[in-house]
């Protein structure tokens, strides 16, 4: 009996040790932002992908138009939105490829794909370029719009410089970063989405009514080859930069609950359709009679041409404000929650509010100050759509689908996939190139926080 009594308090040691992790792991899991709450519906993921997709893209659109010319313009358009959503369904069915395991963020499936190293090293730069290159391309798209209302309010009044505007911006989001979880900004989301669907349908009836302008030419603007070969590589970046959503899809997936009965890609693919079918509905007829009216002469943003009626130009701008609030709360989301799992985990700091509040005031703070330092917008939106959003939405879907599914080779899911990953590789190399040119251009006559 002696001999007995060490191995079974061993026993009951480890048994109880091991139990105090599970319940530890379980109290991290329910206070990070993305694990937090599995109970979002369908429509949930709709307007959330809405939100994450349809953003400052459609508004450059038409300039991205005027660069690549009505052949390759449409052709690019059409394509885009085909692969993405191919490559959007694949993102999909892999959430929970593994039965009983969900793979709750974009790098989990990473390292499931290409090891537990190498997977996180693959796809966390690339997504945090990402959800930060978005956010911060947003902080300038919304100080722009509130400068842009303020201007056309009271024409008459004192310009004020964007830096404030953006200033302005920033600070809604020193308020609204301190929501926990992506069901609690399901709301900011919804008004987000609805927002989106308003401003673009006013940017293209408006447009339409503005009729062709007599200034439209249909050449290319650039006078050069080499400009025009360089304003096309900037326009591949902006279309990329259009189709944002796969960086935030599994983190909305989620959210959603799921049993084996019934898994979460059920109700997650009917709302990724229903995004999908909007997204269609705000950028074909923004970026194709936006260009046809405008021509070449086209602002980066469509809704700087548009100068009359006043109110309706007003009113446009405010709901890019209100849209691009919420986008960037879903595209900070996932960015707090990698932060916040690092210090709780890796660092060992207990899950507090005071540790949220720091951080995520830190952040904002982060994308603010690089807002009003770097504020190119077309600029930004051709490099980072290449440089970024080419990996992660075209065709790093597709490489974790060829290593874990397998396809037959040379079968059809197979072609589909390595097409993807050609088109996705030459969109990633050649796009930047454009971007950087026009900052470079874009900065020539920038005084810094002028």
């Amino acid at each position: 009996m002696g001999t007995q009594m060490p191995a079974e308090n061993n026993y009951y040691n480890r048994t109880s040790s091991i139990q105090e992790k599970i319940d530890k792991q379980k109290e991290i899991d329910d206070w990070l932002p993305i694990t937090s709450s599995r109970n979002a519906k369908w429509w949930y993921s709709a307007f959330h992908n809405v939100t994450a997709m349809v953003g400052a893209g459609v508004l450059s659109l038409p300039y991205a138009m005027s660069e690549l010319g009505w052949g390759p313009g449409v052709t690019v358009l059409v394509l885009s939105w085909i692969i993405t959503l191919y490559t959007l369904w694949q993102m999909v069915e892999m959430h929970e490829m593994v039965p009983g395991k969900r793979f709750d963020r974009y790098h989990e499936l990473g390292q499931y794909a290409f090891g537990e190293k190498l997977g996180l090293y693959i796809v966390v730069p690339q997504q945090l370029v990402v959800e930060v290159g978005v956010n911060i391309v947003y902080m300038v798209t919304g100080g722009k719009s509130l400068q842009k209302f303020h201007d056309t309010v009271c024409s008459s009044c004192k310009k004020i410089r964007l830096t404030f505007f953006i200033m302005i911006f920033a600070s809604v989001h020193f308020v609204l970063s301190h929501l926990p979880n992506f069901n609690s900004i399901s709301g900011v989301s919804l008004a987000a989405a609805v927002m989106s669907l308003s401003y673009s349908t006013i940017a293209w009836v408006a447009s339409a009514n503005k009729g062709v302008q007599n200034s439209a030419d249909y050449g290319y603007k650039a006078k050069s080859t080499s400009g025009t070969v360089f304003n096309f590589f900037n326009a591949l970046g902006d279309v990329a930069f259009a189709y944002a959503g796969h960086n935030v899809v599994l983190e909305i997936q989620a959210t959603i609950p799921s049993t084996p009965e019934k898994p979460s890609k059920g109700p997650m693919w009917r709302g990724v359709i229903v995004a999908y079918i909007a997204v269609a509905f705000c950028y074909f007829p923004v970026a194709l009679i936006g260009y046809w009216m405008f021509g070449n002469s086209v602002q980066d943003n469509i809704l700087i041409s548009l100068e009359k009626p006043k109110w309706l130009i007003a009113t446009a701008n405010m709901f890019v404000v209100v849209h691009v609030i919420g986008s960037y709360q879903i595209y900070a989301m996932p960015v707090f929650d990698m932060i916040e799992t690092v210090m709780v985990r890796k660092l060992h700091f207990k899950p507090s509010r005071i540790l949220r509040f720091i951080v995520r005031n830190i952040y904002v703070a982060f994308t603010m100050f690089v807002a009003i330092t770097f504020p190119f917008f077309g600029g930004l939106l051709g490099f980072f759509g290449g440089f970024a959003f080419a990996p992660t939405t075209y065709f790093l879907p597709c490489i974790m689908w060829l290593a874990i599914y397998k396809p037959k080779r040379f079968g059809l899911s197979w072609w589909a996939n390595w097409i993807c990953i050609v088109l996705g590789l030459c969109l990633m190399i050649l796009s930047p190139i454009g971007g950087l040119r026009t900052i470079i251009l874009q900065a020539k006559d920038y005084k810094f926080y002028s």
